[in-house]
């Protein structure tokens, strides 16, 4: 028998479950989304959700906000479980005045951030709101610096991940841009500073709110995006998947996993993955799907620059993060946009003490005015420091080319890289046989009875001498070459061997990467 005080209290309580109402939720469901609430419980285990902040309310007055009810003010706290692991998350309700972020609404998405940070465990915001509460004026853009603080203050200790499951737009687009991953859907996300009407008003440009900040776009084009989802409950999905590849903070590892393959197997399918022809392209994923656990690959910015793989795989049921160039793509080069989507993982995964295994074949930097003025120098430079930054355990792998200062870039023993591999086959050279036979040769090959002639067998010369991996082994800057059949057992033999890796840095405040 509960007393008045307990029945007006569960009167409350169930009023302020229900959001903004039965209309506003079928609203919601209309345009194929789930309310805050129904998010938070399908993302976390069941019944392990422990919400915060329930009773909070606004306190504006201006504008008839005083008459205007907001459970909850229009955001659900929190924290829970994720495969039995604590997560804090936020969730915005699109229900409650459109989800707006009003100076209570970002307190309470602050104080969870606060409290995730104070015991080590990631941050999960999920985004759907009509953005800052214009009624609450310069408290609401207070509200979104704090926000934006604490992202930054966590950045680097905490995994922090944004999931944007409707609007996105104005100033809150900058808490998404300062975490670690940014989730989006199909359809239903949208991210932009200026939505459509005022893009159409200032520039002229009739673009649709999906073209302009859909999941599609912000994924393939922008890269603002890491990953994609078909729907929510797709979205889900992938986030747990995620999780269990992190650890909880930068004090721990990620899980390892039991791993019923023998180590010890060989891969014979690598033996013929690389073509005769060093012209023909080839899929990388073949090669990182046959050294992985069980052929799994998790992909990071999957439709963004192409032409550079980046995620995380299992090796023997360790955790290692892959970076690799796809010579199906632009033949593997390194470009403005691949550098950069490189650079930031690789910057990711050694601030959560993630191992970086680098597959390489290169043939150098795209060539082009569209990359030079586009700083191609200044975004190349940053995966230089990234990789010479990172303290993690580092391995490489050279299965074909490796030019230039693209062979320098993809984690080089003058990088840094723990341990270099090569199969017999790559050539590890300043440029490409032919490029330098006619610099090299240029007179003897002018002065010919047949140049033609003398073109092709100074191209050979040059591809005997120099175009394979042991001068550079001889050299020390590759650690061994092996076959390719052997991959996979000397990859976790290596990995294995850097589990005790220490580093000593030099003391500074903070470097200055290349932004």
């Amino acid at each position: 028998m509960l007393t008045e005080k307990q029945e007006k209290f569960e009167e409350l309580r169930e009023k302020l479950l229900a959001g903004g109402g039965e209309r506003a939720v079928a609203r919601q469901h209309e345009r194929g989304k789930m309310t805050a609430r129904e998010r938070v419980y399908a993302l976390l285990d069941d019944r392990s959700f422990v919400e915060t902040g329930l009773f909070v309310k606004h306190r504006s007055t201006e504008f008839e906000m005083d008459k205007k009810d907001a459970p909850g003010d229009g955001v659900i706290t929190g924290y829970g479980t994720i495969n039995g692991r604590l997560v804090y998350i936020s969730a915005q309700d699109f229900t409650v005045i459109g989800g707006s972020l009003g100076e209570e609404h970002a307190a309470k998405i602050a104080r969870t951030q606060e409290a995730a940070l104070k015991v080590g465990a990631p941050m999960i915001a999920i985004n759907d709101s009509g953005g800052a509460r214009i009624q609450e004026g310069v408290d609401a853009l207070a509200g979104y610096g704090r926000i934006f603080f604490n992202n930054t203050q966590a950045s680097g200790v905490i995994p922090q991940i944004s999931v944007i499951m409707g609007p996105c737009a104005g100033g809150a687009v900058y808490s998404p841009a300062l975490m670690d991953y940014v989730f989006m859907v199909d359809n239903t996300s949208e991210m932009f500073i200026t939505g459509p009407k005022v893009v159409q008003a200032v520039t002229g440009e009739e673009v649709s709110s999906q073209d302009l900040g859909g999941a599609m776009t912000h994924n393939s084009i922008s890269g603002v995006a890491h990953y994609r989802a078909t729907n929510e409950e797709d979205c889900f999905s992938q986030i747990r998947t995620l999780l269990s590849y992190l650890p909880q903070n930068n004090m721990e590892r990620p899980d390892a996993l039991p791993c019923d393959e023998d180590p010890d197997a060989k891969r014979l399918e690598l033996n013929t993955v690389i073509p005769e022809d060093p012209a023909k392209p080839y899929n990388m994923l073949d090669v990182i799907t046959a050294i992985a656990d069980r052929g799994e690959f998790f992909q990071y910015q999957e439709y963004y620059a192409t032409n550079m793989l980046t995620g995380y795989i299992r090796l023997n049921g360790e955790v290692v993060a892959v970076i690799a160039n796809q010579p199906r793509v632009m033949a593997g080069c390194l470009d403005i946009n691949a550098s950069d989507k490189a650079a930031r993982f690789v910057r990711t995964c050694d601030a959560f003490n993630i191992p970086l295994l680098t597959l390489v074949d290169v043939p150098g930097y795209l060539p082009g005015t569209q990359q030079e003025y586009g700083g191609i120098i200044r975004h190349g430079a940053k995966l230089l420091y990234a990789y010479s930054e990172a303290t993690v355990p580092k391995v490489t792998l050279i299965t074909r080319k490796a030019y230039g200062g693209a062979y320098i870039g993809m984690c080089s023993k003058h990088l840094g890289g723990d341990i270099v591999f090569a199969w017999p086959g790559a050539e590890i050279a300043v440029m490409g046989a032919d490029g330098a036979a006619n610099i090299i040769f240029s007179k003897a090959i002018r002065n010919a009875d047949d140049p033609e002639k003398e073109r092709t067998a100074k191209i050979k010369e040059y591809e005997d001498k120099m175009m394979n991996p042991y001068i550079a082994a001889a050299r020390g800057y590759v650690d061994d070459i092996i076959l390719p059949e052997d991959t996979r057992q000397r990859l976790i033999s290596s990995f294995d061997s850097l589990k005790g890796k220490r580093v000593l840095t030099v003391s500074k405040k903070h470097g200055n990467i290349p932004l």
